[in-house]
């Protein structure tokens, strides 16, 4: 089992820097340098949070304003609505998205519970489908959101199907933040409770990215056996156990782990 991300191209097939195109990184690194915590920022901050020159960091948020992606009030820029339709277009065309959401719908309203999928993006996990049924246990679930892989089921779920040296790495250069008092911390633990859920085949989490939140989830596999994502449920802890979500979701979980094997 092991998980399939542009990073396990073959370096011998891997494009010639000559081939690429550096503007269009650096313009997509701009605008991905606008999130949660920075959604606001001046040229200087872009420019240190891109590693860019002052002045290249102008050219870009002058460029992007100019196609109507960001805005300015003069000193600080933010990003424009325009900027969904780039999801828009990976959610309309990609498969996995649309593979995977008449499974989930199946899979909430079977339980009852908020479901989503998630892919290793980095150091996060990003959500690419999520459906909640009446029952929103965290704002973590929706499509486009990007949470710590260390310490979520589906993260940990896809860091599980990474080569040991390759993990070892990942785990290496985190900064393993305490977001609750449950939340592991200690590499070592880390290594551990990743090795066990390899060994298990599922992942799940009791309340160690926000406090209320338990997450329990699979590896999604094609007929390759490549880990292309990982499935959860979510539920509140008020409601359910760690044991509970286990005896009572892993199942379904299962089930539809099967079906979308078939389709991936």
């Amino acid at each position: 089992m092991s998980v399939r991300t542009p990073k396990d191209a073959d370096p011998a097939t891997a494009p010639l820097k000559r081939d690429l195109i550096a503007g269009v990184e650096k313009g997509l690194s701009v605008i991905a340098a606008f999130d949660r915590d920075r959604p606001r920022m001046t040229i200087s901050e872009v420019a240190s949070h891109c590693d860019l020159t002052r002045a290249a960091a102008r050219r870009y948020l002058i460029t992007l304003r100019h196609l109507g992606f960001v805005t300015t009030d003069g000193k600080q820029f933010s990003l424009t609505p325009k900027v969904l339709r780039l999801a828009q277009s990976y959610m309309h065309s990609a498969r996995l998205p649309h593979s995977v959401q008449p499974e989930l719908h199946r899979l909430a309203y079977t339980l009852k519970e908020s479901s989503s999928a998630g892919v290793l993006d980095g150091d996060d996990v990003l959500c690419v489908a999520a459906l909640s049924v009446g029952r929103v246990v965290s704002s973590t679930l929706q499509p486009g959101t990007r949470v710590p892989a260390y310490c979520t089921a589906n993260g940990r779920m896809l860091l599980s199907a990474l080569p040991l040296a390759e993990l070892q790495t990942w785990v290496a250069r985190q900064n393993l933040v305490a977001l609750t008092p449950s939340t592991i911390t200690q590499p070592e633990k880390l290594m551990l409770e990743i090795a066990r859920i390899r060994t298990q085949g599922y992942a799940a989490v009791d309340q160690e990215l926000e406090m209320g939140l338990r997450t329990l989830a699979v590896p999604l596999l094609n007929s390759r056996g490549d880990v292309l994502a990982a499935l959860n449920v979510s539920v509140h802890a008020a409601r359910m156990g760690i044991a509970q979500l286990i005896e009572d979701c892993l199942p379904s979980l299962r089930h539809a782990q099967t079906q979308l094997k078939l389709v991936l």
